[in-house]
Order: structure tokens, then C-alpha cells, then sequence
């Protein structure tokens, strides 16, 4: 193809050799090597990647400027340098509180569960067999939950605390008998961050907030739900009971948030009548991360778990008759309901949610009790200390947190010595100051903050040992009487070697990135380099308050800084926002800020949001959440949007069309011919184009968003830059931002009281601990590494598609009959045979591989994605198993297998079935459980057979029982 600019995008071609050379990350990061990738080009019919590229994608896309990216550094210089940046940050002894505090993670734990890509590379656990371990510890997550907020069943965690409270006020809507009630209660003793964030999700809802103070209550008739804060921001433990009554009088679901740690010693939600409890799990051994990752909890009663946000982990059988687990209810989901789904969360918080239950399997409930009987005794001590210096201490009854009333004047000097002692302290008032005691904190803190108070003198008449044995708790009538924490994982794994060997045995039952490839389309399961995940556990990251001053988190900033200009670059964009923490929270932000856009311009009434037939099942959910009327736009037989019938609904809609939702490449992973004039069509009709980025590592510097039309591109950083899945979270959805919409992006009164969208999650930046290895990943690849990672994953899809095409036809082909990075197969041919697509999906476990998406976007089809750092060699393996599948199929046909009973249908074949001592099957053991050469030198046991669905979901088990 002909380039008719001056710019022509670098070849792939190695530099020689220097003396000074050093091995670039890039060599590292791709699977294959030069000489390995001309073999694969060899077969494709083209001679270099570039060719490749000119081929595959539309000329129209392809960017005419080049990628301006710093210089690729090595892992080491990298490393080097974000130290030097991280030494910008400042650790200061944060007592800020404000649903954040410090906690001290078990080494146990960090070592071998944190940092461990057993743990961290595995996706969302769909295909239940071989995610035992996991789906078993976010049943512990659960049932921690339930037990400690004394409610019936709960979620896999959600994102953060505000967002977990918006989920709930959404719920409780949606469980009204009164569809017109539109008014939710929210004391105005709660979290600052959590009432900006309602007010940001309730407005498009059509939900009327009404802040009242609790002493001064009023429920209008038009109310449908009220939520309480327990302790309270400023501290203060109440007992709720005659609110709650009042409430329930008149009708009104009741939401609790309420301190996790605090529930070992006070009341919990259930018993004081809530219908939800949520909160955050962070002090359950999380560090603070100036803001994330966290997992917040959400718990309900038993007969509103249809109405529960988020994923659900549930207890069936398998084929044999065995305990497994699986996500329950999925029929309440995105995917599933799409507009009508319960929420539009996808990726939540998983891996930290299984720290915070690691913590509490490790120091069980006794040991729980202790910590929080330590910390309330520490802020009683803390107190009886301060009324002696004279000062005015509140409130009577609670947990952790003070309120210390002082002079105006004496504020700067305060602030003055916090600097020289390294304290933070919340600021609420010119005369109100918030101290928070935490698991961290020690006597020596508490002496300090004495001298801080007393003019930075010595405080000789305080003796903390006496104080300490005067402390008494808060009143017994809110004291907790019931037991928690009862099952048997809790009370079992207090040792370290006991603790070690529960976590390694579950990390057995998981298979991850460290095992084979995970090739699940439209995913994105690429290397999480391990240089890149290294600092995430540096003190200078993870001891920072995400509401301690910005002058603390210089370094930071700097990060801030780099990755914003470098997605622009990337992007074409001219602003990012890393508030939102997951994928569907970028897609949220990116519609609200569009219709805050719309409303500046005297255009609210735009409220039509079109989208492809094709799109994810996030995106009608982000949309109908956003307030938006969905329109569904069909795809033509080639997988493209159907112009005609796009045309056709633009001129419906044209007066009140706010946005298109496209994702480009297109889910049918192909590069989409008409993507400039889709979006050219939108903008005429006074329309905004908002593209999803979940297939950004097909464009990534070879292609601009911003150049495509897109006026806002969410970024998933845990698929195209290298973030881990997770097991399911956490991730993060940056949105980037054409200049006219900059202003309107996401703020937060932690940083300024002046924006035009409100906060989308707790936290200013969201996730901003993980940041750094999107950062460390940029840094490492440069621009032409990232654009030879994007031709490699394109070469990798189209290698895939040339060897599998042959057994399984290709559902969809774009430009030269080349896919994009992804390709989806058609098993419809062996369906015939009476094969379904979960028949492949369970035989390829034996084979020693997860399964690809699986019937989605399209029924009985095989949708994969090899990302960019798989090797020729593992991609062959994967190759090799499903046309082995193909040929077993085959042999249902000719007779050598049973149509019932062969080894698709009974896939996947465990160890206990291979090694009992009768075998009734008409197919070999060897055949079962080693069906391939490699598998024989390695081979990875899925812990249970084939679950039974449908019994999980008739017999519902969300607890540990």
C-alpha cells in the first residue's frame, strides 16, 4: 500500500549491536522472536509485520502523525527511576480516617498472595473447573461478610465504599413497591466522598437526595430509602434502632455503612434492622494506596440477592457429585440483561477482597477482636489524655475516631508541629480537628499527638499506662453479644505454616498465566511484568492517605503526570481521569461527562444513546445507569455496524441523540471500514462518540482514537498496559477526553470544591496504587515497542485464525480476509454432532488450557485473543488442542466414541475419577487425562469435574455453611 504522507510508521527492523547495548524489555515482553514471527508472517502470505499491518487495517486509521513517547528504558533504569520519583512522595503517620486507615498485612500473606502471579494473572473466574481456589476464597470473602455484618448473604466485593452506596440506593429503588417514590435519605454524618457520589449517581436515576441531620429527621412520603453511617465520619457509634424503626414504619429500605473491624465489637447492620450493610474491606490488611485498590463489601437479606449488585460465588456439585464452587445467579448480569441488569459492574475488586480474607482466616475471630479492642482502647487513651489538657473531646460512644473542639487560633501551630512530627490529622473545621486510631498506630503516636496539643511540650503529668487502664468501651447497650466468624476456615489457619500450605493448596486449584495462556477474547491476558508489579508494595506508594495533602505525593503527581501525557499521545485526546477503577466505572464517567457536556450547551434533552448489537453487555448497563434511552443498531452478516440501519436510527433520534457507544476494533474483531464515517454521521446529528477501549492493544501507536471521531476513549490499563486481571479485579478504566469535554471531567472535594461532574469513585485517582505499572509498562516499551506489541498481537490473532479456519470456519474476516487481534471460530459444524461450545471449552482444561470466550458475542462460537506475549511455541500447543477437540468430534461421527459418553462430554477429567479404581468410560484413562505430548511433562488437574449449573442456581448457596 501506497503512503502518501512523508511520516512512514518505523519498520521492525533491530539495530545492530553496541557495545553499551542492553537487552530491551520489548524482547522480553513479545513472545516470539523476529525469526519466529517471519515464520508465522511466511504462512499469512506476507513478508513483515508492517506489510501485515497495511494489509489488515484500513488505510483511513492509520495515524499520519508519529508517536512522540520518551526512549524506551531498560527494566533495571526503569525500576531506578520511578524509586528516584517515588522518593518524591513523602510518608507522613496518617490519623485522617474517613473510611481509610492504616493496616499492617500479614508477610504471609503479602508474599504469597500479593505478589504472586498465581494469584494475580487469572481472570474472572467463568470457567468455574479450574478457578477452585479462588471462587473458594471469595466464598470466604462472602461468608466474612454475612457473619460480620450479621446479614444473610453477600457479594464478591465491590469497588469502593461511595460506589457500594450508590449500588445500594439503586437497589433499594428498584426494590420500592412504589415506582414514583424518588427520594433517598442520607444523613448528613456520612462520609463526604460517599454524598458527592450519590449526588453524581442519583441525578441521571431521577433520584432526589435529601441530606438531613439524624437529630433533626424528616421522611417525606416520597422517600424509598434512607442510609446511615455506623460509626459515623466524625466517629460517633449510634444506636440506630429508633431511625431504623421510624423507617421501616413508613416503608423505607434501610442501608448501613458501617467499619468492618468495628462489627467485632458493636452491633452489626442486621441486628439493628438494616436490609444492606455496605462498606470497605481496606483495613482488613490492605494498605492505603493513596485510595486503591480496596474491596467494599455489600450484603443484603436472602430475599433480595436477585436485586444484589456484582458477582456472586455460590456452591453446586459437579458431574461426579462433588462440592464446587461457581458464579451463582449470572442471569442478574450485564452480560446477560444488559440495560436491565442489576448493575454494570464487570470487574470488581477480587484479589483484594481474598487478601481481606486471608487476613481474617489468618487471625481468626479472636485475634480480630484483639486489634479492634487495641484500637479502641488506643483512641479511648487518646481521649481521657486530651480532656485532661482541657479540651472539648466528642463523641461520647465510639469506636476509633475523635473530634477535638480547639481555639481558631490554635490551628496553624498545630499544623505547624504535625509537619515536624510527620502527622496528618483531618482538618474538618478552623476549630474541629478528626484523629483516627488505627492498627498501626502504638502509644508512642498517641504521646505525640499529646506534646502536639499541649504547645509540642512533654506532657509528664499524662502517665499512658494508668490512662490506658482507665479506658473503658462505649456503652454495653451497642456492644456486640453475638458470635461471628464461626465456620471452621476461620478458626483452623493461625499458624504460619498452616497458613502457608491453606493458601499454596487453593493456589493449586487455579490455573493462571503461570500455568498455560489464557486466550479469552476481548480480554486481553498479556504479561503482567514482573519489574512492573514490583512497586506496588514500596512504602513510598502504599503508605499514602488519599486525602493527605498533594504536597506529600509529589512523586505521585509525577506519575499523574506521565501517564496522562503519554495516553494523549497514545490517544490523541487532550485530558485524562483516573478516577474510575474499572472498566464499566470508565464507561459511566465517559457518558456522564458527555451529558454534562450537553447540558452546558443547553442540550439536556439529548438522552438517546445508540449501540451496536455487538457491543459489550457493559455498555447499554453504563448507559441506562447514566439515564440514557438505549437504541440497538444491528451488525451486517460481515460483523460490521449496519450502516443503513445506523443511518436510519440517527435520523430517528436525531433531535434528541446524545452518543454512539462503539467499540473499535469492532467486538467481532474486526477493523471496521466506515469508522470515520460512523463517527462523522454521529457528529453531524449533534451527537458524541464515546469509544469503548477494550480492544485498544489493536490500535495502540498505529492508530489515534481522537483521529478515528471518538470524544471520549475509556482505557482498560488491566488489559492494553499490562495491569493483571486479578482473578477478576481490581482494574482500572481511565477515561481520555477530547478538549472540548476537558472540563467536565470527574472531580472530588478532596482536591477542590469547583467541578462541574462530581466524584465516580472514593478516591481522587481512583486505583492510583496501580498506576505505576502502567507507568513502569510505557516506560519499558516506548512507542515502538507498544506499536510492535499491537502488530505482534495482530500477527498472533491471524496466525491463529490461518491454522484453526480449516476445522473451525471463521465466523468474521475484515480487509483482505486479515482479523484484528482477536478472531471467533464457529463450532456450529460440531454442534452437528451433537458437540456443544462448553464441550470444547471443558476438553481444552484437560488439554491444559482455559477456554477463549465462550458464546459471546455470538452463540456457539469461540471468540480468542493470544495477546502480544505469547510465544509461536504456546500458540501451536493451543492450536494443536483444539484441532485434536476437532478430530475427537470426529470420531463421534465414525463411531469410535459414544455420543454420550467420550471425553468431550465428560470433560474435564480430574485426578481422584483417572485414579478410581473402576473405569466405566469406553475411552482410556490415558486418553482422558493425557490427551497430548505435553501434557504428559506437565500437566494441570482441574480440582472438580463438569459443575452443574442449573443445581447451583435452583439451590442457591452463597455462604459457608
Amino acid at each position: 500500500m501506497e503512503n502518501k504522507t512523508n511520516y512512514r510508521p518505523q519498520q521492525f527492523n533491530n539495530e545492530p549491536y553496541a557495545i553499551e547495548h542492553q537487552i530491551n524489555f520489548q524482547d522480553r515482553h513479545i513472545g516470539s522472536s523476529d525469526s519466529t514471527q517471519s515464520e508465522m508472517l511466511k504462512l499469512l502470505g506476507v513478508n513483515s509485520l508492517n506489510e501485515l499491518i497495511e494489509r489488515a487495517m484500513p488505510p483511513v486509521i492509520i495515524s499520519k502523525k508519529p508517536f512522540v513517547l520518551p526512549k524506551p528504558l531498560t527494566e533495571t533504569a526503569a525500576l531506578n527511576k520511578l524509586k528516584e520519583i517515588s522518593q518524591q512522595n513523602q510518608i507522613y503517620k496518617s490519623f485522617i480516617g474517613q473510611g481509610f486507615y492504616e493496616s499492617i498485612l500479614p508477610t504471609v500473606i503479602q508474599r504469597n498472595v500479593l505478589e504472586n502471579p498465581g494469584w494475580y494473572t487469572q481472570y474472572t473466574p467463568y470457567q468455574a473447573e479450574i478457578s477452585q481456589g479462588r471462587l473458594e476464597a471469595l466464598m470466604i470473602f462472602q461468608t466474612m461478610i454475612a457473619s460480620l455484618s450479621a446479614m444473610d448473604i453477600a457479594n464478591a466485593s465491590l469497588l469502593d465504599e461511595a460506589t457500594a452506596a450508590a449500588e445500594a440506593m439503586r437497589m433499594c429503588k428498584n426494590l420500592s413497591a412504589d415506582p414514583n417514590k424518588n427520594i433517598f435519605i442520607v444523613l448528613d454524618d456520612c462520609h463526604p466522598q460517599t454524598i458527592e457520589v450519590l449526588k453524581t449517581r442519583s441525578k441521571p436515576l431521577g433520584i432526589r437526595l435529601s441530606i438531613q441531620e439524624s437529630y433533626n429527621l424528616t421522611i417525606n412520603d416520597s422517600a424509598f430509602g434512607i442510609l446511615l453511617q455506623n460509626p459515623n465520619t466524625y466517629g460517633e457509634i449510634k444506636d440506630y434502632s429508633e431511625i431504623i424503626a421510624l423507617a421501616k414504619n413508613k416503608g423505607l429500605k434501610v442501608v448501613i455503612a458501617a467499619d468492618l473491624l468495628s462489627l467485632t465489637l458493636f452491633k452489626p447492620p442486621g441486628e439493628l434492622g438494616a436490609d444492606v450493610a455496605i462498606g470497605s474491606s481496606q483495613r482488613f490488611g490492605l494498605p492505603l494506596s493513596y485510595g486503591g485498590p480496596h474491596a467494599a463489601y455489600f450484603a443484603t437479606k436472602d430475599e433480595y440477592k436477585r436485586y444484589m449488585p456484582g458477582r456472586i460465588v455460590g456452591i453446586s456439585k459437579d458431574r461426579i457429585g462433588n462440592t464446587a464452587f461457581r458464579l451463582a445467579l449470572q442471569t442478574r448480569e450485564q452480560h446477560i440483561r444488559r440495560e436491565k441488569a442489576t448493575s454494570n459492574i464487570c470487574t470488581a475488586q477480587a484479589l483484594p477482597a481474598i487478601i481481606a480474607a486471608f487476613y481474617a482466616v489468618y487471625h481468626g475471630p479472636q485475634n480480630l477482636k484483639r486489634i479492634a479492642s487495641r484500637i479502641h482502647v488506643l483512641a479511648q487513651t487518646l481521649k481521657l489524655g486530651l480532656q485532661h489538657l482541657g479540651f472539648l473531646v466528642t463523641p461520647e460512644n465510639f469506636f476509633d475516631t475523635i473530634t477535638v473542639q480547639i481555639n481558631e487560633s490554635c490551628l496553624q501551630e498545630i499544623l505547624t508541629l504535625c509537619e515536624k512530627y510527620k502527622f496528618n490529622f483531618r482538618i474538618i473545621s478552623s476549630n474541629k480537628i478528626g484523629i483516627s486510631v488505627d492498627e498501626a498506630t502504638t502509644s508512642e503516636h498517641i504521646e505525640k499527638i499529646w506534646r502536639i496539643f499541649n504547645h509540642d511540650q512533654p506532657v509528664s503529668i499524662l502517665n499512658f499506662a494508668e490512662l490506658l487502664t482507665r479506658a473503658k468501651p462505649s456503652q454495653p447497650n451497642i456492644a456486640r453479644q453475638s458470635a461471628y466468624l464461626t465456620h471452621e476456615v476461620f478458626n483452623k489457619y493461625h499458624s504460619e505454616t498452616e497458613m502457608l500450605r491453606f493458601i499454596k493448596r487453593l493456589e493449586a486449584r487455579d490455573l493462571s498465566l503461570t500455568t498455560s495462556m489464557i486466550p479469552l477474547g476481548s480480554c486481553t491476558m498479556k504479561l503482567n511484568p514482573t519489574s512492573a508489579m514490583l512497586p506496588l508494595t514500596w512504602p513510598e506508594f502504599s503508605n499514602i492517605h488519599p486525602f493527605a495533602p498533594t504536597s506529600q505525593a509529589i512523586g505521585y503527581k509525577m506519575i499523574f503526570h506521565d501517564l496522562e501525557s503519554w495516553l494523549c499521545e497514545i490517544t490523541g485526546m487532550a485530558a485524562v481521569s483516573f478516577q474510575p477503577n474499572s472498566g464499566a466505572a470508565g464507561e459511566y464517567a465517559g457518558l456522564r461527562v458527555i451529558t454534562s457536556y450537553l447540558e452546558s450547551i443547553n442540550q439536556a434533552h439529548r438522552n438517546v444513546c445508540i449501540i451496536p448489537q455487538s457491543a459489550h453487555g457493559t455498555n447499554p448497563a453504563s448507559a441506562a445507569l447514566a439515564g440514557l434511552k438505549i437504541v440497538t443498531v444491528r451488525c451486517d452478516p460481515n460483523g460490521n455496524i449496519d450502516f443503513q440501519d445506523l443511518q436510519q436510527k440517527v435520523n430517528e433520534n436525531c433531535m434528541n441523540l446524545a452518543v454512539l457507544m462503539v467499540t473499535y476494533p469492532s467486538t467481532h474483531g474486526v477493523f471496521e471500514e466506515q469508522i470515520v464515517d460512523i463517527c462523522n454521521l454521529i457528529h453531524k446529528a449533534g451527537g458524541q462518540v464515546y469509544m469503548d477501549g477494550a480492544n485498544l492493544n489493536a490500535l495502540t501507536c498505529i492508530s489515534r482514537p481522537a483521529e478515528l471521531g471518538a470524544d471520549v476513549c475509556h482505557i482498560n490499563l488491566h488489559k492494553t498496559f499490562a495491569m493483571p486481571h486479578g482473578g477478576g479485579g481490581p482494574g482500572a478504566g481511565p477515561i481520555a477526553v477530547a478538549p472540548h469535554l476537558k472540563q467536565f471531567l470527574p472531580g472530588h472535594p478532596a482536591i477542590s470544591k469547583n467541578y462541574s461532574l462530581g466524584p465516580v469513585s472514593s478516591a481522587p485517582w481512583g486505583n492510583a496504587n496501580l498506576l505505576v505499572i502502567s507507568w513502569m509498562y510505557i516506560a519499558m516499551m516506548g512507542a515502538d515497542g507498544l506499536r510492535k506489541a499491537t502488530a505482534s498481537a495482530i500477527l498472533n490473532a491471524n496466525y491463529i485464525a490461518n491454522r484453526l479456519s480449516q476445522f473451525y470456519p471463521l465466523v468474521f474476516k475484515g480487509r483482505n480476509n486479515f482479523v484484528a487481534h482477536e478472531c471467533i471460530v464457529d463450532i456450529k459444524p460440531l454442534k452437528e454432532l451433537g458437540i456443544e461450545v462448553d464441550d470444547i471449552a471443558k476438553r481444552l482444561m484437560d488439554y491444559g488450557f482455559h477456554a477463549p470466550t465462550v458464546s459471546w458475542p455470538i452463540a456457539n462460537t469461540l471468540m480468542i485473543e493470544p495477546t502480544e506475549s505469547e510465544s509461536k511455541e504456546q500458540i501451536d500447543k493451543f492450536c494443536d488442542a483444539l484441532i485434536n477437540i476437532y478430530y475427537e468430534a470426529i470420531n463421534i461421527k465414525t463411531g469410535k466414541f459414544h455420543p454420550q459418553d467420550n471425553p468431550l462430554k465428560n470433560s474435564p477429567h480430574t485426578a481422584l475419577e483417572a485414579c478410581s479404581e473402576t473405569w466405566k468410560h469406553p475411552y482410556s484413562r490415558e486418553l482422558a487425562v493425557f490427551p497430548s505430548s505435553w501434557t504428559r511433562s506437565h500437566k494441570f488437574w482441574p480440582p472438580v469435574s463438569r459443575i452443574d449449573n442449573v443445581y447451583g442456581d435452583r439451590n442457591p448457596v452463597c455462604v459457608l455453611k
